[in-house]
């Protein structure tokens, strides 16, 4: 089973306070990059897997969605959904996304944000998502991209000409790293760039766009808690059908 890592108290209590938690889509920077990967939703049938507080599952209704499912593993996130959800063709569900089982053909559109690093068996996840999309279905995700889930020993290097370099990663060890995150021990996965498109492919997806967010000077001088979010890439948005 996923960690369910948000069902702690103090873990949700500092989930709850970030930008993106108290304002929604609008406060996720990498928010624009991956609205622009999204098809048309007039009359789509959506599922949001990790759905969290339903922010996105709100907005793919008013985007004109005929439904959307959001599914999580969170009792705490699932509540605060629904509280905050009036909508009866948006219909939230508990589940988990290591052993998720979709009926087939009934999605045009399956989306997740940010909750595919925290699950081991994504080529399972992945050939769930194709056997529940519909013929010319499309499939559009984030994550937290290779060089922020790749840290695997604390501490800084020099490169040859002695600047300090990145700390130590490892990037092309994958598996699972633990991580404090607003709470000591939070497991995240790490994959290389090259192992989403290649699960993709071998999924039977096509690829379709792929992005790496990363702050522009402009965006760092408009949002100076940004500082760093340009020296390299934070989220990793990719886009299928």
């Amino acid at each position: 089973m996923t960690q369910n890592i948000y069902d702690t108290a103090a873990f949700f209590a500092g989930y709850s306070r970030l930008p993106r938690s108290v304002e929604g889509l609008a406060a996720a920077p990498e928010w624009p990059t991956l609205q622009s990967m999204l098809p048309d939703l007039q009359g789509q049938r959506v599922a949001d897997l990790g759905c969290g507080f339903g922010w996105f599952c709100r907005w793919a209704r008013e985007a004109g969605a005929a439904s959307v499912q959001g599914l999580d593993v969170s009792e705490n996130m699932l509540a605060r959904a629904r509280e905050t959800t009036a909508d009866p063709a948006i219909r939230y569900e508990r589940a988990d996304l290591e052993t998720l089982a979709l009926a087939e053909g009934v999605f045009d559109l399956v989306y997740s944000s940010l909750a595919f690093h925290y699950v081991e068996n994504l080529r399972g996840l992945f050939e769930q998502v194709r056997r529940g999309l519909a013929p010319g279905g499309r499939f559009v995700f984030s994550v937290e991209h290779p060089m922020y889930t790749a840290p695997g020993r604390p501490g800084w290097t020099r490169d040859p000409d002695g600047r300090f370099a990145w700390p130590l990663n490892r990037y092309h060890e994958e598996g699972a790293r633990s991580t404090d995150w607003l709470a000591k021990g939070v497991i995240k996965q790490h994959r290389t760039l090259a192992r989403y498109v290649n699960l993709l492919i071998e999924s039977g997806f096509t690829l379709a766009r792929l992005e790496e967010w990363s702050a522009s000077a402009d965006d760092v001088a408009a949002h100076p808690d940004w500082a760093g979010a340009d020296e390299r890439p934070s989220f990793l948005l990719m886009a299928a059908h």
